[in-house]
């Protein structure tokens, strides 16, 4: 990506207004960064042009990838939906722990790891991969306010859903923006804790818990997640101040994911274990959570939906893989009668895809363990239509995936306890990354050398 490109998105900003000595005041995160002339503002992806407030990122994505909507810890929104997500560069925080911190903190971002789409890109590369839900994630998409905004509107005159998965330290009037064209919310709260919040995510808490309150009032789909950090928001209180907040302030139906952490970045205590997990999500069912679901497991019974009146189980979920069991075509448990809460629970069931003809052009192996239970595919050359044969072992079951259209990268990832590993075939022989996902939040770059944010300047 050259310097043409990078320059060609700048543009003029929404939110923000001039002061009286010259600066410009950013109105997107209750930061409010006031800018000189040339300074650029917290996310590095905003800034001052010529006393204008720019939006420097407007276009600018890692590869967009065919994923599950469960990766954005969403369970009752079409459960199985295949997704098209699409991540930017920077963020209005910095967390310590932060998961993908290569693309999120741009004086640590590569560009060969950035590509630029339209808008049109993106609802095109959704309608002709047969994809109903773009997905807005990986680093936070309020920095990315505009471009979301401008592509979600077309999504929805294409029948596309939208789905938006972000820690929410936004202002009120953008959040009323987003309102309009976003359909389903899964948002990231850190802890319930105000100085916890300010030393390691660099942001306040309270304008958090009110940007929830005002998505619960509308008709949006909502989730809420919490990364459970190893030393840091695991002891319980959270979970429990949390929980209590949802019930209080949202409505106890609203799921609960409490998402194990893997160490990133500045943070390097242990990745987090069940066992701890099941002891916050137990608190979070005593103080009235109807679902809790734990996130980044690869194990059975811990995120099924079971039926609140006669504990059928409804949906069956290990890890990314989703099947819808026990629910009728009017959206009723199978056994009861008792209708669920889970948003339109059929739709997101995805047709087998069989290719007749198959002709292997190259083949790799990959054994699943403690740390890799996903990996995701990265074509380099996406000029060309990709199949892909999967075979999954020790029972030797075999599927295929295809990638259309100029998209570049999909989520595979162990679909039941036993399965040991999986033989990836493509029928194509040049050059294929596979690169180790380590949570569901988390968006593995090619390991290359950090270059300046030069395009920035």
């Amino acid at each position: 990506m050259n310097d043409n490109e990078w320059k060609k998105s700048s543009r003029e900003a929404r939110y923000w207004h001039a002061t009286e000595d010259g600066k410009v005041q950013c109105e997107l995160c209750p930061r409010h960064c006031e800018l000189k002339p040339g300074q650029k503002g917290f996310c590095l992806v905003r800034g001052n042009v010529g006393g204008k407030l720019h939006t420097f990122n407007y276009g600018f994505s890692v590869q967009a990838t065919i994923e599950c909507i469960e990766t954005e810890a969403v369970n009752h929104f079409r459960p199985g939906s295949r997704i098209l997500s699409m991540g930017n560069v920077g963020c209005m925080m910095a967390c310590h722990y932060c998961q993908n911190w290569q693309t999120s903190q741009v004086k640590f971002l590569n560009d060969k790891n950035v590509h630029f789409y339209t808008p049109e890109d993106v609802v095109t590369h959704a309608i002709k991969n047969n994809i109903e839900v773009i997905s807005w994630t990986y680093n936070d998409p309020v920095v990315w306010q505009e471009f979301v905004v401008d592509t979600s509107r077309l999504a929805q005159k294409n029948g596309i859903k939208t789905l938006y998965k972000s820690a929410l330290y936004i202002e009120k009037e953008p959040l009323k923006e987003l309102i309009e064209v976003i359909d389903i919310f899964s948002i990231s709260l850190k802890g319930m804790d105000p100085k916890m919040y300010k030393k390691y995510t660099k942001g306040e808490l309270e304008p958090v818990l009110e940007r929830i309150k005002e998505i619960g009032s509308t008709d949006r789909h909502l989730e809420i997640s919490q990364l459970v950090v190893t030393g840091l928001n695991d002891d319980g209180t959270d979970a429990r101040k949390t929980a209590r907040w949802i019930v209080e302030n949202l409505n106890s139906k609203v799921p609960f994911h409490l998402v194990a952490y893997h160490p990133a970045f500045k943070y390097n205590q242990p990745r987090t274990s069940i066992e701890k997990l099941l002891e916050l999500r137990a608190i979070a069912l005593e103080e009235g959570i109807e679902y809790c679901y734990l996130g980044n497991v690869y194990a059975d019974g811990f995120s099924n939906t079971v039926c609140k009146k006669c504990n059928h189980r409804l949906v069956e979920r290990f890890g990314l893989t989703v099947h819808v069991s026990g629910i009728d075509e009017s959206n009723k448990c199978e056994a009861c009668g008792e209708p669920t809460t889970i948003k339109e629970p059929h739709r997101g069931e995805s047709q087998k895809l069989e290719i007749v003809n198959f002709v292997s052009e190259q083949k790799n192996h990959f054994e699943w363990n403690s740390e890799m239970n996903s990996i995701h595919v990265s074509i380099v050359d996406s000029s060309i239509d990709t199949a892909f044969k999967i075979t999954r072992h020790p029972e030797n079951r075999i599927e295929f995936v295809k990638i259309s259209d100029g998209l570049e990268r999909l989520i595979l990832s162990k679909s039941f306890s036993e399965e040991t590993g999986v033989t990836i075939e493509a029928d194509r022989a040049d050059s294929i990354n596979y690169l180790p996902v380590l949570d569901r939040a988390h968006f593995p770059v090619v390991n290359v050398s950090p270059q300046s944010d030069k395009y920035l300047n």
